[in-house]
């Protein structure tokens, strides 16, 4: 069956890196897009960024241009997101999630990790 883990998560200062993982099996992982969710305390889940199959486009939410890197490797079934410059506001559960198309809304991913926590001292 899909399964999505997602790994790399914990405890960073600010301005401070963080790179997450999440490993695919279940499925032919370079034949769908990726996306990364995260969902803060009290809130809505949000887009972070989103990948095509190839990698070839790449997608981020304004709030983390700059900071936050998607890539991919089909050769090992693994997204990643590289996060630099942390801020206290990126506090939050990080979900990574396949879909058939590169989307920023949440509602085109069909599968999703269970997340990983991500929190940011001041």
């Amino acid at each position: 069956q899909v399964q999505l883990v997602e790994s790399g998560g914990g405890l960073v200062q600010a301005g401070g890196s963080l790179r997450l993982s999440c490993a695919a099996s279940g499925f032919t992982f370079s034949n769908y897009a990726m996306g990364w969710f995260r969902q803060a305390p009290g809130k809505e889940r949000e887009f972070v960024a989103a990948i095509s199959r190839s990698g070839g486009i790449t997608y981020q939410a304004d709030s983390v241009k700059g900071r936050f890197t998607i890539s991919r490797d089909n050769a090992k079934n693994t997204v990643y997101l590289q996060m630099n410059s942390l801020k206290p506001e990126d506090r939050a559960v990080y979900y990574c999630a396949c879909g058939d198309r590169t989307s920023m809304v949440a509602t085109s991913y069909h599968y999703w990790g269970q997340g990983t926590q991500v929190t940011v001292s001041s």
